[in-house]
């Protein structure tokens, strides 16, 4: 399964609330600890450690 950097979710402004909803009231290392349950979780279902470490790839290299 190749790596999908395309827009696909298909309410992204949506998800976006879901995701600063989830973090609202928490502490910064609270938060951070968020951030990397949630990437566990998304790793463990995409399960794929060829896709896992293009999308590693592609975080990297991705400019602010």
């Amino acid at each position: 399964m190749p790596l999908n950097l395309e827009p696909n979710i298909p309410d992204p402004d949506g998800f976006y609330d879901l995701l600063l909803a989830a973090h609202q009231g928490l502490s910064k290392d609270e938060s951070d600890a968020l951030n990397a349950r949630l990437i566990l979780v998304l790793a463990n279902h995409i399960g794929d450690v060829d896709v896992l470490r293009e999308a590693l790839t592609a975080a990297c290299n991705r400019s602010e």
